[in-house]
């Protein structure tokens, strides 16, 4: 298999039957001339992070910005969203393996968000596999069988709504180099999907919508606007065709959702309470200070104090504006083989969803297909239109404060909690070096937010020198011995599996550096993607160039 690469364009990723498809002269083009475009407006806003967290880490406090006053005292609306859009009650996510983009656009959910980010490992075959599996979802030329099972699998006509999720602007994707630099996995994720379906999405009566991820300002939020209204004019699409929904899962975007709304407004549909990653980055930006130290992760649920001012203030703020308020996901999954359990599993999905419904949210996630009539029942009979957006505000209930988005959460930190943060943390890593990205750990379904939780906590209580609730210091010693404790007993669950063990000690070795690392680092997921891409030191030999 050859490829004819544009001048500058460099792919390092191996090439399977259909890549080629994927990886086209003019697919690479394309994803050139957005490198070139955007590469150093996305370094600059990557600085800024840096030197922002540089700022609280000095004592600066998070607040509303005062040079934007202007645009969340306005009266403005963004674009109504499209009319496949406008119902959104219930929305499955997921990897984008074959099988699951087929279960999932079945599931009767309203949408389904195939993701290239949290629930899946960037390794290069997961990403063009699930280019192609997108394509052929989208032409209906999916159906396959399972060689285990010997069940056919193919898309129905009443298929859920695709939304993609490309990765966040901090990665790259090192399997392609433009100029000598990687390109963005954000522009990559989105410059094939959009490039390649915008046509065949068209002739299905809908468009290429994305969930872009962990945007930290508004500025941000202008790079995706810039991004968008380019690919429409390089791809002869009018203006607003392309649509997304911004995850607000970083304490930073929470103090500027008015503006990320208007920065995005000609192609934005709505914003959704990513709690998990939203949880991970209130422990990264506040990691300087003891008064914000959290408890356990179990106790950080949706009715502490600051998670529900967060969910209340995005459902504000959005329904002001005329975009949809999504809610997010409740961890709890089906218990196959133990009815008590998968009962009081589901009841906890059903809770968490009426109290999103209730207070105002327009839709909903879910992790598994069981759990899309648990959920849909609960919005159908709590919501009677397609959404909430009109109705309307409780005029008694006053705006959400910056003290109420920073006030940490009372609760114990216990030995258990520690235990539970390592345990999970190395099987999640391990599992994610092994190309999983999304992970049932004890009923629960975990992915790279909830590891990256974990790994938080054991960093910060160490930092300041916590002490559980039952007496046990949390020093880098103990850390040390308990983390290595724990691989061996996670190693002893799968004896003679040499590889697996392997893989497990590298999660361990990855999680003791970040953990007793002086420096936090910004994602786990950073020093992870620097194992599975160690191989990468030249072109593809099967690779023409372009003179």
């Amino acid at each position: 298999m050859t490829l004819i690469a544009p001048s500058g364009v460099e792919v390092l990723g191996h090439l399977e039957p259909g890549y080629g498809d994927i990886l086209t002269h003019e697919a690479l083009t394309f994803l050139a001339g957005l490198h070139r475009r955007f590469e150093k407006r996305r370094q600059s806003l990557l600085r800024y992070r840096k030197e922002r967290q540089a700022e609280l880490d000095q004592g600066a406090l998070l607040m509303f910005p005062h040079e934007t006053a202007d645009i969340r005292a306005g009266e403005w609306t963004v674009r109504p969203a499209p009319a496949d859009l406008q119902d959104r009650r219930v929305e499955i996510t997921g990897p984008v393996d074959r099988k699951m983009v087929v279960n999932a656009l079945n599931s009767g959910a309203k949408c389904f968000m195939a993701d290239f980010e949290d629930a899946t490992a960037p390794l290069w075959s997961n990403l063009l596999d699930g280019q192609i599996n997108l394509r052929d979802a989208i032409r209906r030329e999916i159906d396959f069988t399972d060689e285990k099972s010997g069940k056919r699998y193919q898309v129905n006509d009443d298929a859920a709504v695709l939304i993609v999720r490309p990765r966040g602007w901090h990665l790259d994707e090192r399997h392609v180099h433009i100029n000598g630099h990687a390109l963005s996995g954000s522009l990559f994720d989105f410059g094939l999907y959009v490039f390649h379906n915008h046509a065949a999405l068209k002739a299905r009566g809908t468009a290429p919508y994305f969930y872009l991820p962990k945007l930290e300002s508004r500025l941000e939020a202008r790079l995706w606007s810039l991004v968008f209204q380019h690919a429409e004019d390089e791809l002869g699409l009018e203006r607003g065709t392309l649509r997304a929904t911004v995850l607000i899962e970083t304490l930073p975007a929470a103090f500027e959702l008015d503006e990320i709304l208007y920065e995005l407004k000609d192609h934005i549909v709505g914003l959704n309470c990513g709690r998990w990653d939203y949880i991970f980055s209130y422990i990264k930006r506040l990691r300087s200070r003891a008064e914000h130290v959290l408890p356990d992760r179990s106790a950080v649920t949706m009715t502490v104090p600051f998670m529900a001012a967060y969910s209340r203030r995005v459902i504000s703020v959005c329904h002001r504006r005329g975009a949809h308020a999504m809610g997010g996901m409740s961890a709890f999954i089906p218990v196959k083989g133990d009815k008590k359990a998968n009962a009081a599993a589901t009841e906890q999905v059903r809770q968490d969803k009426l109290r999103e419904v209730k207070n105002g949210h327009d839709g909903t996630w879910v992790a598994h297909p069981d759990l899309v009539p648990v959920a849909m029942e609960i919005f159908d009979q709590h919501m009677k239109g397609p959404n909430q957006i009109d109705r309307p505000a409780d005029p008694h209930e006053l705006p959400v404060t910056t003290q109420q988005l920073l006030a940490a959460p009372e609760g114990d930190i216990t030995d258990h909690g520690v235990s539970d943060n390592i345990d999970v943390a190395i099987r999640y890593i391990a599992a994610w070096l092994g190309g999983r990205g999304a992970v049932p750990i004890r009923n629960l379904m975990e992915d790279a937010a909830t590891a990256e939780i974990a790994r938080a906590q054991l960093w910060q209580w160490r930092r300041f020198d916590k002490s559980t609730k039952e007496g046990t210091a949390i020093t880098a010693a103990f850390l040390e011995n308990k983390i290595a404790d724990i691989c061996a007993a996670i190693q002893d669950e799968v004896p003679g599996q040499d590889e697996l063990c392997d893989r497990i000690q590298t999660a361990a070795d990855i999680l003791s550096g970040l953990v007793l690392s002086d420096e936090f680092t910004e994602f786990l997921t950073l020093p992870a993607y620097d194992r599975i891409t160690a191989e990468l030191k030249a072109p593809m030999r099967l690779m023409e160039f372009e003179d």
